[in-house]
């Protein structure tokens, strides 16, 4: 198939990712290394923004404050004190407006549930900040058939679906080759780029380029896996890795 062309192709490897690493100074300090948010949990939920926010700060942001329902602010900081909190409300209000213009990165997603006012929150965050974001898990079922929201998602910004979330945003596929082509394909209509989830992962970016992940195993095959991606991905959108 002609989405398959070996010239747009690569293989994820230890060598290929390499370059993009390097040790961090000796003398560096938190304010170096980025501001993440992540807009995460709800009631019954939690866990994920345990997880997405844990893997966020593991992977280097130097600093985190987590957009969370009120109820889940115990929770959040019990379980990771180096977060820092916010009620997720937004109002819409000057100081929400400044406090998201500080952010280097944001995460949106994991555990948010699928309600009007995650949708309200979610289109707050996409008309009001204007660098590239991470959208997972609910902020994927929210976009899905809202044209309005697809307008506002920034370009490079990353989505990852798993098999399920990418027929919700674009059709079911026969096949598998036919879901990564439709990957492919979106990935350069609305200039993002897509991590289409799986034991071998597809990443393709804007350009009509993909590089295929192999080294998944059944291992990541439970609940969470994907909330522990999205925060890694916020975090390195800080060191000013690309997205692709």
């Amino acid at each position: 198939m002609s989405f398959l062309s070996l010239k747009n192709y690569q293989l994820l490897t230890a060598s290929y990712l390499k370059p993009y690493f390097n040790k961090r100074h000796l003398f560096s300090h938190k304010g170096k290394h980025g501001h993440a948010a992540l807009m995460v949990g709800s009631k019954g939920m939690m866990g994920a923004a345990i997880l997405a926010a844990k893997a966020c700060l593991r992977s280097g942001a130097g600093k985190l404050t987590c957009y969370i329902p009120e109820e889940g602010v115990s929770i959040v900081q019990a379980g990771i004190p180096e977060a820092m909190c916010s009620i997720d409300t937004y109002t819409g209000d000057n100081e929400k407006l400044d406090k998201l213009a500080c952010y280097d990165s944001i995460g949106i997603g994991p555990g948010i549930g699928n309600t009007e006012e995650s949708k309200n929150r979610l289109l707050f965050i996409l008309k009001h900040y204007k660098r590239p974001v991470v959208l997972d898990a609910d902020a994927l079922n929210l976009v899905a058939g809202n044209l309005e929201l697809w307008k506002l998602i920034p370009a490079n910004s990353i989505l990852t679906p798993h098999v399920k979330e990418c027929e919700r945003l674009f059709g079911k596929a026969g096949n598998d080759f036919t879901r990564i082509g439709l990957a492919i394909k979106k990935a350069k209509e609305y200039q993002v780029v897509i991590v289409l989830k799986g034991h071998y992962t597809l990443i393709a970016d804007p350009s009509g380029k993909y590089i295929f992940n192999s080294t998944g195993n059944p291992g990541l095959a439970k609940g969470g896996t994907g909330d522990v991606l999205t925060g890694i991905i916020t975090a390195f959108f800080i060191t000013g890795l690309p997205p692709f």
